[in-house]
């Protein structure tokens, strides 16, 4: 076979555009890749196909991981009665700005409002409740696929939307240790999915008080860079403690027979995923798509000048799609209305990894050119009858390429500083992923923020066999063994 030079510039590929650059860049992408369109209802998307089938595999991978690990599917109402967020005040004062009321229903107005789910907590501990009643009962665990509303103010497509779709899991656990390891199991999960599935690089780390979610006693998180820079949170895990149990008395006889309140956990990834996908690893051509969650994994096109070569062409081409088409996904595009030209536009633009240009000549030595999304290389003169297998290991190749590539881009962009001076002069001009001994508060994270507008993106866990070293806080300037990331997040 014959290898091609890289035909895309490789500057242009890593240069990063400004804030509304990128912003359009990326909206431009979604809609014109048809991942998604916007919907009548203010702050909704439509998933169209594309971009469904996208999230589909995303879903699989992640709902295979949830059932080996133990847990359920199951599902609970849409409408969640007020009551039950008031009785978890923390919570409900997290969640209070995001809700949406139903007041009325049927012609009448409701004796008591419903609230639109944004979390599903509230409803699932008041099932738990009924169910629990020995630490026989225990543990509960339980995964609901399903559409959550939250009432956003700035929205953006699958980033933050004021509908989307997720998965959140809910457990109740014996001890604190058991439910402390089940929220760390499932934060795995989400690693697993991110950086071998999604070939997203994360770090994987616990939230500060100020970030954590409402009613939690720890949060943790998976953070991944986009290439502009900027973070974005990918999943979070929660322990709960007995605060939800507590609230809805959850209680069970133990083993001494003494009444005692669950111990919980919830866990949560959503559609977002698909926004860190393009902004993961799209470049100005549209998206790149890593080949383990890609809708389509290769496209054969084409290439013919006359009726008489588009019949054998074509003819030969079903023949390679019947050959792939067990062991990929794998897509032939034969519309007869559009040229080779626009067809290679069409599909890297849709960030399928791999397409296969046929023509008379290829036809004629039994052979096919392949082009990689990824890099833009070219292999010509690749033989039919190794191609299954030479695709095999192709795949793997260009998902670990993708991976890297994003791993190379977060390394590049992670810069160490020691004072609050340098962290200000290092966000002053660009995103980037900043590393910092901390000892601040809470409101100094906040005034940080106003001044910054970047965030404590994690505290990331310690390495086993690293050396725990200490420093001065880059705030407060007294001595610390707490490391942080700091970025601007999505």
């Amino acid at each position: 076979m014959e290898v091609k030079e890289n035909t895309l510039d490789q500057e242009q590929m890593e240069r990063e555009d400004g804030a509304d650059d990128r912003s359009a860049w990326y909206t431009k992408t979604i809609i014109e890749s048809e991942l998604a369109d916007y919907a009548p209802v203010k702050g909704c998307m439509v998933i169209r196909p594309y971009g469904y089938a996208l999230w589909e595999h995303i879903q699989k991978a992640l709902d295979k991981m949830i059932k080996d690990t133990g847990h359920q599917n199951a599902y609970f109402p849409l409408f969640i009665p007020e009551s039950f967020l008031n009785k978890e005040k923390e919570h409900v004062e997290g969640f209070a700005p995001e809700c949406a009321v139903v007041t009325h229903g049927g012609g009448k107005k409701l004796e008591e409002p419903y609230i639109v789910r944004p979390t599903s907590e509230t409803i699932i501990n008041h099932m738990f409740a009924k169910w629990v009643q020995s630490w026989r009962d225990l543990p509960i665990l339980i995964n609901q696929w399903a559409n959550v509303v939250r009432w956003e103010m700035r929205t953006r497509l699958f980033l933050r939307t004021t509908e989307f779709l997720w998965q959140e899991g809910h457990t109740a656990h014996a001890t604190a240790q058991e439910a402390e390891e089940e929220a760390m199991k499932m934060l795995e999960c989400y690693r697993v999915l991110s950086e071998e599935w999604l070939a997203l690089p994360v770090l994987t780390g616990e939230k500060t008080e100020r970030e954590r979610f409402a009613g939690a006693v720890r949060t943790y998180c998976i953070e991944a860079m986009m290439r502009d820079g900027k973070a974005l949170q990918a999943g979070t895990s929660h322990y709960l403690g007995q605060n939800f149990a507590k609230a809805f008395e959850i209680q069970f006889q133990n083993t001494e027979g003494q009444l005692e309140h669950a111990y919980q956990t919830s866990w949560g990834a959503s559609t977002r995923l698909v926004g860190a996908v393009v902004l993961g690893h799209g470049d100005d051509k549209g998206l790149i798509l890593p080949p383990r969650i890609a809708p389509i994994q290769i496209v054969i096109v084409p290439i013919y000048k006359s009726d008489e070569e588009r019949t054998k062409v074509l003819e030969y081409c079903k023949s390679v799609f019947g050959t792939l088409k067990e062991d990929f996904r794998v897509h032939l595009d034969d519309r007869d209305n559009l040229t080779p030209g626009f067809k290679f536009n069409y599909w890297e633009q849709k960030g399928v990894p791999v397409r296969l240009n046929i023509g008379p000549k290829d036809m004629a030595n039994n052979v096919v050119e392949l082009a990689r999304r990824d890099t833009g290389e070219k292999i010509r003169n690749l033989a039919l009858a190794s191609l299954s297998n030479e695709l095999s290991g192709l795949m793997i190749t260009i998902q670990k390429s993708i991976f890297n590539r994003a791993l190379e881009f977060r390394s590049k962009n992670t810069v160490k500083v020691n004072t609050y001076d340098e962290l200000k002069a290092t966000l002053k001009d660009k995103n980037v992923f900043v590393e910092a001994f901390w000892d601040g508060t809470t409101q100094d994270e906040g005034k940080i923020k106003d001044e910054t507008k970047a965030t404590i993106r994690t505290i990331p866990f310690h390495k086993e066999g690293h050396a725990i070293e200490s420093g001065k806080c880059l705030y407060t300037g007294r001595e610390t063994s707490r490391k942080v990331v700091f970025g601007r997040a999505y």
